[in-house]
């Protein structure tokens, strides 16, 4: 590891605020512990008030000349930030892997998804198009086009500590901002890693200080919601973090892009694939520990097809291997902490005193390999959708199972909980994969039929409904978000007619 944090300037560990060549380090030290096996990576400096206001107002006069480029040439800087990125893909991927714990597999993967944003962006580059209209007045044109909205603050989670940093600051790029990042106090290193990387690209292409910006520590976080020079806040975390975040940009009339929790349910219908609910339903139940936004939570089975699904759930949870996430041959690595294995512990005694039944145990695991404390048993619940527990989102790998008659019933229970990110149906029936897509089906932002909750692409638009809070990022027509929409009327006539055939004679 002392390799991979050397090739990704991460030995020196007096870092933490930044603007891009220039670094600041005024503030307290945290410290990042691997979920692995407990030991210290490294340490970073938090931000203090005077670093975050020499990062902002850098990052200010940045924009001003940054929103000047045209923006295909921006888009291509973004273009070898990817090429960047391919060329540091195995450290940074392996440094994802061991700050956050997820799966080499994923930490790769997530490297990868920012590869691909990248190159998403390239094209949306030359693609930033208003529309044109008629007007209802003679010798007019009208038209809309779209501007850069200035500084986006983006405040990212552990979970995934790259890749929506990444979805955010590549479509910002391109459409004339500048971005400050504020990542998780859990996984800084992965932060700093990507600073390190873009500061060398910039640097090659003369783009100016502070167009990509860090500030480390919590307290940044809301140093960034009250700033009225940051007009658009992309939060990613708690729906109870959430909550503040909104109200806190709303009284100031900014703007957000919350992506919140998950409650996500996979539905199993009596004419689906049992194989394929096999790799969809487990992948999503313990991928990552379960530590995703749209980790699988419930799984609403079919009563005629409901034992046969327990038990092929059985078989298939008894095969996991839990260890080391860079140990390829693993299927699950740690949670990302030891308070997130009591939220875990707290979650199956409250599900089994509501009356849940224990389908395959839970709890910690122990002995040599798993001295972090960290690692911990997929455990599978039979209970009601009405729990409380099972209303709530607990990011751990905990599946609870539901039995439903019809499909009306199935789809009613996949809305009835307070969040609406992402949602799938195992179906080979034509009327119910239509049905679950249709105006009377899912209520979530992601509808998914024949594959799980998770594994999103970028080229659609990722966000959800409800407590998961609206907001969209990454593909499709995302990037408008991060501009300001103006409508422009020309009149290259000689007369000045006014709209709705008023008459105002001087």
């Amino acid at each position: 590891m002392k390799t991979i944090l050397s090739q990704l300037g991460l030995n020196n560990t007096n870092l933490g605020s930044s603007t891009g060549s220039q670094w600041f380090a005024n503030g307290t030290e945290i410290s990042s512990y691997t979920p692995v096996n407990g030991s210290l990576i490294g340490t970073v400096q938090t931000t203090s008030n005077d670093d975050y206001e020499k990062v902002v107002a850098t990052a200010a006069e940045a924009f001003k000349k940054w929103r000047l480029v045209p923006a295909p040439k921006r888009g291509d800087i973004v273009r070898q930030v990817a090429e960047a990125l391919r060329e540091n893909k195995d450290a940074l991927g392996r440094l994802v892997s061991y700050e956050m714990g997820k799966s080499l597999q994923e930490g790769l993967g997530e490297v990868q998804e920012m590869i691909d944003i990248c190159d998403f962006a390239v094209g949306l580059s030359r693609q930033l198009y208003g529309l044109t209209m008629h007007s209802e007045r003679p010798m007019h044109r009208m038209y809309e086009q779209y501007h850069p909205i200035g500084i986006v603050g983006i405040i990212s989670a552990f979970n995934f500590p790259v890749a929506v940093w990444s979805w955010n600051a590549a479509l910002a790029w391109v459409c004339g901002d500048v971005c400050v990042w504020k990542p998780s106090s859990k996984t800084p290193l992965c932060a700093i890693a990507c600073q390190n990387i873009i500061t060398k690209v910039f640097e090659k292409n003369n783009v100016p200080e502070g167009v990509s910006c860090l500030v480390t520590g919590n307290a940044s976080g809301d140093l960034i919601n009250n700033d009225k020079r940051i007009p658009l806040v992309s939060f990613t975390g708690s729906t109870r973090i959430g909550r503040h975040v909104s109200k806190t940009v709303a009284e100031r009339f900014g703007k957000t892009i919350l992506e919140l929790g998950g409650n996500n349910a996979i539905i199993v219908s009596e004419h689906s694939d049992l194989n394929m609910v096999l790799v969809g339903a487990v992948f999503g139940a313990v991928g990552t520990a379960g530590q995703r936004c749209t980790s699988t939570r419930r799984l609403i089975v079919h009563e005629s097809v409901y034992d046969k699904t327990i038990e092929t759930l059985k078989n298939a949870y008894g095969q996991l291997k839990i260890g080391n996430p860079l140990d390829a041959a693993n299927h699950v690595g740690p949670l990302i902490d030891t308070k997130a294995v009591e939220d875990y512990l707290k979650a199956i005694e409250k599900a089994k005193a509501e009356g849940g039944k224990i389908v395959v145990e839970g709890g910690v695991v122990e002995g040599a390999g798993y001295e972090s404390g960290c690692y911990v048993k997929p455990c599978i619940i039979e209970a009601k959708n009405e729990f409380e527990i099972v209303q709530e989102e607990t990011f751990a790998p905990i599946l609870y199972v539901i039995k439903y008659s019809t499909i009306e019933e199935a789809i009613d229970l996949q809305n009835n909980v307070p969040q609406g990110l992402s949602s799938s149906i195992f179906t080979n029936n034509l009327r119910e994969a239509e049905l679950f897509l249709s105006h009377a089906g899912s209520d979530c932002g992601i509808a998914n039929v024949n594959i799980g909750t998770s594994g999103a692409e970028i080229g659609g638009a990722f966000g959800g409904e409800k407590e998961t809070g609206g907001g969209r990022e990454s593909g499709s027509d995302a990037w408008k978000v991060y501009m300001r929409r103006q409508t422009n009327t020309i009149n290259y006539g000689t007369e000045l007619p006014l709209a709705q055939g008023i008459n105002f004679n001087i």
